[in-house]
């Protein structure tokens, strides 16, 4: 099922946006995440943390363990040199940006990032599939 989510977004993303979504939602969603990756770059992992949905945070009890995680084995997201977003798009269900980066070894890689909308009506990350880049750099 994993899979599918992956491939269908992968999809609709080289096709384009297939869901209508309001400006204020991915202004919202694509902020969440540039936040947290300008929290990863400063090391500072209580900020990182706080990006984080209640699923992530159930699997990484603290900030530093979660940060942990994520430098060793999200290095592109962890330290990207460059970053830019595709556009918001649904997948079975959820709502995912993917997001092209360019890592610290100057390899290309997509990170899906699955979002979830809270009932205060925040969005918070629920998961990040990284998948191999294609093409130019972000």
């Amino acid at each position: 099922m994993r899979l599918f989510i992956l491939a269908a977004v992968l999809l609709a993303w080289l096709a384009g946006p297939a869901v209508a979504q309001t400006e204020a939602d991915r202004t919202a969603v694509q902020g969440v995440i540039t936040s947290q990756i300008e929290a990863f770059r400063a090391d500072n992992a209580a900020s990182a943390y706080s990006h984080a949905a209640p699923n992530v945070k159930a699997m990484f009890p603290s900030p530093d363990v979660f940060m942990e995680m994520v430098r060793s084995s999200y290095s592109a997201v962890y330290r990207p040199q460059s970053f830019e977003f595709g556009p918001l798009d649904q997948a079975d269900g959820k709502w995912v940006q993917p997001v092209r980066l360019i890592g610290p070894d100057g390899q290309p890689k997509v990170a899906l990032y699955v979002m979830e909308q809270q009932a205060d009506g925040s969005w918070k990350i629920a998961g990040v599939h990284l998948l191999k880049g294609r093409g130019a750099a972000a």
